[in-house]
């Protein structure tokens, strides 16, 4: 895996008001990498990931994406990202393949990238039957479909395997892991389901009240964990000291 960065956000923040939802974020995103990114609910990882697709705009800082500058390459950056944010929605009357079809005309893909797309999520038996009779598991690979049609180089996907079964999550999780080899992608990903990070991302980074509190690999996060004398055995372990760390310095500092 080569060791350049994809995506690179600096000092990116965005406020609302009197409310700061992401403060001064810098992240560095590896090619190649699928990285986790995690937070407690209203962390603003789902409003970083929005301005990474341009459906908001920063307050103050930048980021680049394979090259590309934000806000000037914004169209040429929206081409190279397939994207999976909160439930997808979909046009029940039509069948799994038109909706993928609709998608992939305002794209402007060819015809091909629809049977592709339903391929990689193992859809494509079902392509031909109706959305509303699809069940929730197919729903989330449908989403999966429309983010990976034309097989961008970068997926950005916020809670992919929500209100799924263990089996749905555990199938969603293995296509998730295969895909940067399958065809060598870089995945972005925010999951409740810290269990299913820790098997599959490379890197991490962990975000609370908008600030990034740990970015590194899984190995750094333990020996960040040691260092700070946190004794946990697994991930969500891990976050939810490092997290309860944070909200107690945060109250120290409210007191003074």
């Amino acid at each position: 895996m080569k060791n350049d960065n994809i995506i690179t956000m600096e000092r990116l923040t965005k406020k609302y008001k009197n409310f700061t939802s992401v403060d001064n974020v810098s992240i560095h995103i590896r090619r190649g990498s699928i990285y986790g990114f995690l937070g407690p609910n209203g962390a603003g990882k789902s409003t970083t990931m929005k301005m990474l697709l341009g459906l908001t705009a920063p307050t103050s800082g930048r980021f680049t994406i394979d090259g590309k500058h934000f806000p000037k390459d914004r169209v040429n950056i929206l081409r190279e990202i397939g994207s999976f944010i909160e439930a997808p929605s979909f046009y029940s009357n039509l069948t799994g393949r038109e909706n993928l079809d609709v998608i992939r005309r305002i794209l402007g893909l060819p015809e091909s990238t629809v049977d592709d797309a339903l391929e990689l999520v193992g859809l494509s038996e079902f392509g031909d039957r109706l959305a509303k009779k699809y069940s929730l598991g197919m729903k989330q690979r449908l989403g999966l479909a429309g983010a990976l049609l034309g097989r961008p180089p970068i997926l950005i996907l916020d809670e992919p395997t929500n209100g799924l079964d263990p089996s749905g999550i555990h199938e969603i999780r293995n296509l998730i892991k295969s895909l940067p080899e399958l065809y060598d992608c870089t995945i972005l990903i925010s999951s409740h389901m810290l269990s299913e990070i820790e098997r599959m991302a490379d890197d991490i980074g962990i975000l609370n009240h908008g600030r990034l509190l740990f970015e590194g690999s899984l190995n750094d996060l333990r020996r960040h964990a040691q260092e700070n004398g946190i004794i946990a055995d697994n991930l969500e372990d891990v976050f939810l000291s490092i997290v309860e760390q944070d909200n107690r310095t945060r109250k120290q500092g409210a007191k003074r």
